[in-house]
């Protein structure tokens, strides 16, 4: 449905992206690693259309995403941002109805309150949104997503999540269950992209992992076809041992201090 071809964004003759070329699929959650710096969060703001490529380009539904207009992408995607800082004293509710309302939907502040349940904040419709702490400030926005795109799929056309950092800021009990809402979104029918660092959440919920390393991606498929050994050396710089668990097969790294692995 979304892809991306060549893409490359440069910023005062840097690469940030560079050449990437990936494929986001209905009913596949796809999870983007690597170190700060990578350029994962400017091909997420490329793929959902916040920035313009430099060379390359970006296909929605074989349509480049140029010649989309406002309204027709966020009737395509909605974006959870790394953070959100607003300077007007809006309640919860509001800063959800905000998307209901760019869904177009008919009751925009139902849509907002069912958002917020779906979140785990029934009951904070009222609240101050600047007064919340920032794990319920991540999971408010994520209610925002959810109220612009209520269905993975509409009149038979997928939609899209995009998800930075969604886990930040949140305690692990709180991280599992967006990483849920996030699998559910893509096992139904839709797109999701999201932007992790911890690899062993990605490699539990990633159907399809695509590594980034200096603006280029090195690396994609499944979490235990990716993750190894030799990558976590290569694009982290320090040594790790990937394992895996009983149930499916799923890798997971134990990462070492570099005094360690030195012993």
């Amino acid at each position: 449905m979304i892809r991306a071809k060549e893409v490359s964004i440069i910023r005062s003759g840097r690469a940030l992206v560079d050449r990437v070329s990936l494929n986001l699929q209905p009913g596949r959650f796809t999870v983007v690693i690597g170190p700060n710096g990578a350029g994962k969060s400017t091909l997420l703001k490329a793929m959902s259309g916040e920035l313009r490529p430099d060379h390359g380009d970006i296909f929605y539904h074989d349509r480049r995403l140029q010649s989309l207009s406002p309204i027709e992408l966020a009737a395509e995607r909605g974006v959870l941002p790394q953070s959100t800082a607003l300077s007007f004293p809006f309640t919860a509710l509001e800063v959800v109805r905000m998307g209901a309302v760019a869904h177009g939907s008919r009751e925009p502040g139902l849509a907002a309150r069912q958002a917020l349940a779906r979140v785990g904040l029934g009951g904070f419709e009222a609240r101050s949104y600047n007064a919340l702490s920032g794990g319920e400030q991540q999971r408010v926005q994520l209610a925002r997503v959810l109220a612009q795109m209520p269905l993975p799929v509409s009149n038979g056309k997928p939609r899209a999540i995009f998800l930075d950092e969604p886990t930040a800021s949140l305690d692990i009990g709180h991280q599992i269950s967006v990483l849920e809402l996030a699998r559910d979104f893509a096992r139904a029918g839709g797109v999701v992209l999201a932007i992790l660092h911890d690899l062993n959440l990605a490699a539990e919920f990633a159907d399809h992992l695509a590594i980034l390393h200096k603006g280029k991606l090195v690396s994609e498929g499944r979490p235990g076809d990716t993750i190894n050994d030799s990558i976590i050396c290569e694009v982290y710089g320090i040594s790790g041992t990937v394992g895996r668990l009983p149930a499916d097969h799923i890798p997971y790294v134990l990462p070492q201090s570099r005094q360690s692995a030195q012993r």
